[in-house]
């Protein structure tokens, strides 16, 4: 995984970046979505949320700087999307 480069959907408007937050986890700053290829990330926004897609950009991020950002940010781990159209994501937690 930390060799491998990704793709993430930030906010343009306040910074933040995509993530999925679990509805029983209470101040979780829940798992960063990752993306395989910029287009999917695109597909992804423009499929899920179309009505504020203009609102992200994508962002490259290689696979060592992955773990950093984890820890900084204070996410519980990541969302690896494999398919952006069902979606299809596989969770991944840092522990």
């Amino acid at each position: 995984m930390f060799t491998k480069s990704y793709y993430l959907l930030r906010s343009t408007h306040d910074g933040q970046y995509l993530a999925a937050k679990p509805r029983n986890i209470e101040n979780s700053q829940g798992f960063l979505m990752l993306f395989k290829a910029d287009h999917e990330a695109l597909s992804y926004v423009n499929q899920h949320a179309a009505e504020v897609a203009n609102r992200f950009s994508v962002e490259p991020i290689s696979g060592q700087q992955l773990k950093q950002m984890i820890d900084r940010w204070g996410y519980a781990g990541v969302g690896v999307v494999n398919d952006p159209l069902v979606p299809e994501v596989e969770f991944l937690s840092k522990q």
